[in-house]
This record gives structure tokens, C-alpha cells and sequence, in this order.
């Protein structure tokens, strides 16, 4: 997970911060008009575990230029459910599912979250208030996609 996320993003592990992995492996298979028949092995689907990640240090260090072949373009804070909202539609089933199992993480108050570390919730936890939602529902990382 952290070698990919260096080298789609350019994020360190120190940049930020595990909260859960999601229960099950998802899939998705591609529609047949993108299937590459002369490639080998031939990729058929993917076969994903997601990871839900909070950013601990500055968004500055967000650098999508670390390979010669970046894989995103661009990215941006949005809404929670945005991304299932404007994903391709094969793989809208697999982030509809994983982001209904984040929400049951982000949007309760899971011993999971809480018991992790209170010093490293402290901008967003309070003795006298819940976990912060709107953190979470005003901002979700998105990636893009180049066309």
C-alpha cells in the first residue's frame, strides 16, 4: 500500500495515518470493449483491498509527478460520495461497497478510530463532542484519472 501510494500520490507513511482496511477483497471485471486480447497475461478485472487513510501532515506534500508515467492527473477534496457518483460505471458497484463499509468506520463513534491514538485525533477530538464528521464528509481525497 505505502509504494503505491509514493507512487500515485507521493505520500510517505509518516504523511499519514492507517484507519481501517476494508473486510473483503473487491472486484470488478472490465467491460469486453477493454479487454486488451494481445496482451499477456491478459487483464480481465482487478481484484482490490482498499485502504482508508487520513492525512496527518501538509496536503503540499501531495506530488502526483513521482514516476516518468504519473497515473493521475490531478487531485482535489470533495464530498463523501462523490467518487461513486463519477466512477466509471464497472467499477461503481465496488466503490459504492467500500465506501458504505467506510462510512459504517468514519460516521460512528468506532473504538477502532478512538482507541488508535487520541494525541494524533486531538485537531478533531474532543472530550465534550463527538469525532468530527464533517472532516470526512466535506473532504474525501480523490484521484482523477488523465483522459
Amino acid at each position: 500500500m505505502y509504494r503505491e501510494l509514493h507512487e500515485e500520490v507521493g505520500l510517505q507513511p509518516k504523511d499519514v495515518r492507517l484507519l481501517y482496511v476494508s473486510k473483503h477483497w473487491l472486484r470488478y471485471k472490465l467491460p469486453k470493449r477493454l479487454l486488451r486480447y494481445d496482451s499477456k497475461p491478459m487483464c480481465i478485472g482487478q481484484k482490490q483491498r482498499w485502504f482508508l487513510l487520513q492525512l496527518v501532515s501538509d496536503e503540499k506534500n501531495i506530488n502526483m509527478q513521482t514516476t516518468k508515467s504519473p497515473e493521475f492527473d490531478g487531485w482535489r477534496w470533495v464530498s463523501f460520495w462523490y467518487p461513486v457518483r463519477q466512477v466509471v460505471s464497472f467499477k461503481r458497484d465496488v466503490y459504492r461497497k467500500v465506501m458504505k463499509e467506510f462510512a459504517s468506520i468514519l460516521f460512528t463513534d468506532n473504538p477502532l478510530i478512538f482507541s488508535a491514538s487520541r494525541e494524533a485525533n486531538s485537531q478533531h477530538y474532543s472530550a465534550n463532542k463527538k469525532y468530527s464528521q464533517a472532516k470526512y464528509t466535506k473532504r474525501h481525497f480523490y484521484k482523477s484519472r488523465g483522459q
